[in-house]
C-alpha cells in the first residue's frame, strides 16, 4: 500500500514538473533596434544622383561611429609605438579635409604617398573613380587600402580590429550601427565612409551668387567669363560650368605638364589605354585656395603658378589631351 502510494506520488510530481516546464514561456530574444536612417540634405542646385553603396546605407549611428574612427589614431599600425596617425592627420578640416602640404606622410620614416592628398569633400557624388588615377572604386576600399599601405597607416586588419575592439566605447557603437558588437575592418571602413559622405562643401560665395544672395565684384565677374568661355581661359571643359556646382567632371586628362611620363601611377596604369598616358583627374576647384600645392605631384605652390602654367608653360606631346591644344 505504501509502495503504491509512493509510486502514485512520484508519478503526480513528475507530471506536474513536466507540465509546469512545458508551460513556461521561452525567454524572449533581446530586441535589436535598427539603426536610424540618415536623410541627406542635398544642397540647392546640387545633383540628386549621389552614390551610396547598396550594402552600406547611411545611418545616424553609422555616421557617429565613423566620425569617432576618423579621428582615432589606433587605426595606425604604429600607434602603440608612439607614432599615432588618423584619417584627419592628412585630411584636416581647416584645409578642406586635405593636408595643406602636398603628399601624405606615413608612419614609417620617409614614407609618403605617390600623389598629393585630395580633399574629402563632396565625395558623395564621386562615380567610383577615387584618387588621382581613379583606381579606387569606393571610399570603403580607400579606407581598407590606407590601413594596409606601407606609405600610410602601415597596419594589418587584425591589428586594427584588436585595437578598436579593446576600447570600451566601441562595441556598443558597432552594435548601434550594425546590429551586433562585432568589430571588423569591413564595418570600420563602412562607418568611416558614411562619415566622409557627410563632408559637403556647398556654401561658398560662388554658391551664394548662384542663389542670388550676393553679387560678384567686377573682377570676379571677369574671372567667371574667362572661366566659362572657350575664348577665355576655357576652364569649364575640365572643371565644369556654373551649372555644375561640384566644379569637377570626374574625368582624366593629360594636361600637357610633361613630355616624359611615369606610367606607374597615372590613369594609364589603371586602364591600359594609350590615351590615358600621363593623365590624372581634373579635381574639384571647390575650396581651391585651401588645397594647395597643386597638380598630382604638388609642383605648383600657388594658384598664380597654375595660371601661368596654363598661359605659357604647356608642354605638348602626342598624349596631351586635345583640349590643351586650344589654350
Amino acid at each position: 500500500m505504501i509502495k503504491a502510494f509512493l509510486k502514485y506520488f512520484m508519478f503526480i510530481s513528475l507530471a506536474i514538473i513536466i507540465m509546469s516546464t512545458s508551460c513556461e514561456k521561452p525567454t524572449p530574444e533581446p530586441e535589436i533596434k535598427p539603426p536610424t536612417p540618415y536623410t541627406i540634405k542635398v544642397p540647392n542646385g546640387f545633383p540628386t544622383n549621389f552614390v551610396i553603396p547598396s550594402d552600406n546605407p547611411m545611418t545616424v549611428e553609422g555616421i557617429n561611429l565613423g566620425r569617432h574612427l576618423y579621428y582615432d589614431a589606433r587605426l595606425s599600425g604604429k600607434a602603440d609605438e608612439g607614432k599615432p596617425q588618423t584619417c584627419a592627420t592628412c585630411h584636416l578640416q581647416q584645409f578642406a579635409f586635405e593636408n595643406g602640404i602636398g603628399k601624405g606622410i606615413g608612419t614609417e620614416p620617409g614614407a609618403e604617398t605617390h600623389h598629393v592628398m585630395l580633399p574629402h569633400i563632396n565625395l558623395l557624388w564621386n562615380p567610383g573613380t577615387f584618387g588621382w588615377n581613379g583606381g579606387t572604386p569606393s571610399i570603403e576600399a580607400d579606407v581598407l587600402g590606407t590601413i594596409l599601405s606601407p606609405d600610410e597607416f602601415a597596419s594589418t586588419f587584425e591589428k586594427v580590429e584588436t585595437a578598436i575592439r579593446n576600447i570600451d566605447i566601441y562595441p556598443p557603437m558597432f552594435k548601434a550601427a550594425f546590429g551586433t558588437e562585432e568589430v571588423t575592418v569591413d564595418r570600420i571602413s563602412k562607418a568611416i565612409a558614411q562619415f566622409v559622405r557627410t563632408e559637403i562643401s556647398s556654401d561658398s560665395k560662388f554658391d551664394k551668387k548662384l542663389r542670388g544672395e550676393v553679387n560678384f565684384t567686377p573682377s570676379e565677374n571677369r574671372g567667371l567669363v574667362l572661366f566659362t568661355t572657350e575664348e577665355g581661359a576655357d576652364c569649364f571643359h575640365c572643371h565644369g560650368a556654373p551649372g555644375n556646382p561640384l566644379m569637377t567632371t570626374h574625368l582624366f586628362y593629360n594636361n600637357a605638364k610633361d613630355s616624359i611620363f611615369d606610367t606607374a601611377n597615372d590613369r594609364y596604369s589603371i586602364t591600359g589605354a594609350t590615351r590615358d598616358i600621363g593623365a590624372y583627374k581634373a579635381t574639384t576647384l571647390r575650396n581651391i585656395e585651401l588645397t594647395g600645392p597643386y597638380m598630382h605631384d604638388g609642383r605648383y605652390q600657388t594658384l598664380d603658378e597654375v595660371i601661368d602654367f596654363y598661359s605659357t608653360g604647356l608642354v605638348y606631346s602626342v598624349y596631351a589631351h586635345p583640349l590643351m591644344h586650344k589654350l
